[in-house]
């Protein structure tokens, strides 16, 4: 018996769908739910390609509704409390502006339309969420929300979840209004903070910092899995999913490196040695490498000029390819990959600049002077059907 082709009924479906409009677009759903094993929570676009869950946000997968959002580096400021607007075809800073106490990152919503700036002030009462248009990069009314360090969507959309790091807590709020409508408590969590996603969307692993440890969240039935102490981890940061969905990979600022978990069994399985200081993790636009981002210093308030770097891992390898030092030294630290794959970008925590590295030389093209403690920066437009939070988790 012949073998079906379902990513050529994709495109044939995504062909006639264009041709004759919306009203055959079921076509394309049934192709992309035929061609994935991945039985998803409802709601959940489905998984195109099992074995890369990254293959829509390869360059050739722009979402119509970013066309005609300006291509902007946004880098929030911590100490300055203030966004830079970077053009990435020039280097140069073309805009900036207040936002509220203690800008952390700028998170794309599920949508793709607003990108957040997350204004935690540090466990404060007066913690906010700045939208801004992307369309015109400028920032609109803030909304006050507690402690939030970062932002990510469920994998449906239905909800924001706020990262109140300070509470050791995840809120779930309206992803427009923000307007909360359920918590859960993390007790054990100290520093909760970066997230990712299982393939199927039925749970997130979360970092917790100040306790050397992770949080596997149920999202299915909204409370606690499980916790589980790294051997040999003191301050873990951020984390992403294998294009398989089979592991998640975990930067250990202290460590010096990157754990790997199995996350359906929530077990240790790896540790991959990277550089000082681990901390940012993207993946590259084919999704075949994970950039680390090496801040440096193994402080939390480091000293500028240290020997930071970005180390590559091949996926299915799991081994260091290349390591890309920053002539001089520097603290790269949060970011992402452009839309055309050509250049990561990464903030320069302790140095008050921007790095620019060219993905294919791991050559430093630009550092870019911005404001006071960089942080996580988002490129956008990038790629991708929606985002699942933080600087630019696509899917």
């Amino acid at each position: 018996m012949k073998r079906p082709n379902h990513r050529r009924d994709l495109v044939v479906a995504s062909t006639l769908a264009l041709i004759f409009g919306s009203s055959i677009s079921f076509l394309t759903n049934h192709a992309a739910l035929a061609q994935s094993a991945v039985t998803t929570v409802p709601g959940m676009p489905p998984v195109i390609d099992p074995t890369n869950l990254y293959s829509e946000t390869t360059t050739d997968r722009m979402n119509p509704s970013v066309a005609g959002d300006l291509p902007r580096v946004y880098v929030p400021n911590r100490r300055s409390n203030d966004i830079y607007v970077v053009d990435p075809a020039t280097f140069k800073v073309v805009d900036k502006f207040k936002v509220g106490i203690n800008p952390q990152h700028v998170v794309p919503s599920w949508d793709m339309k607003t990108l957040w700036v997350t204004n935690n002030a540090e466990g404060r009462t007066d913690g906010t969420l700045t939208p801004v248009d992307p369309k015109t990069g400028k920032p609109g009314k803030s909304i006050a929300v507690d402690d939030p360090y970062n932002m990510y969507f469920t994998p449906n959309g239905d909800h924001a979840i706020v990262v109140a790091e300070a509470y050791k807590r995840l809120d779930f709020r309206d992803p427009q209004t923000m307007a909360l409508k359920s918590s859960i408590a993390a007790p054990k969590c100290g520093g909760i903070n970066h997230a990712d996603f299982s393939i199927d969307g039925r749970y997130a692993i979360f970092t917790c910092e100040f306790a050397g440890g992770l949080v596997k969240i149920d999202l299915v039935n909204r409370k606690v899995a499980g916790y589980l102490k790294l051997s040999k981890g003191k301050m873990p940061q951020d984390i992403r999913v294998s294009p398989d969905g089979k592991v998640f990979y975990i930067a250990d600022m202290m460590a010096n490196g990157v754990f790997v978990i199995d996350g359906d069994k929530f077990k240790e399985i790896d540790y991959i040695k990277t550089g000082v200081g681990a901390h940012g993790l993207y993946p590259s636009r084919d999704g075949k490498k994970l950039y680390v981002a090496n801040r440096g210093s193994t402080e939390v308030f480091g000293p500028k000029g240290g020997p930071g770097s970005v180390s590559v891992i091949d996926f299915a390898t799991r081994k260091v390819d290349a390591t890309w030092p920053i002539p001089g030294g520097g603290s790269p630290d949060m970011g992402n990959v452009s839309a055309d794959g050509k250049y990561l970008w990464l903030s320069g925590r302790f140095d008050d600049v921007v790095y620019a590295f060219d993905t294919a030389t791991g050559e430093v093209k630009a550092k870019v002077r911005v404001g006071q403690e960089p942080h996580g920066l988002t490129v956008w437009p990038q790629p991708g059907r929606y985002s699942l939070g933080h600087t630019g988790n696509m899917r």
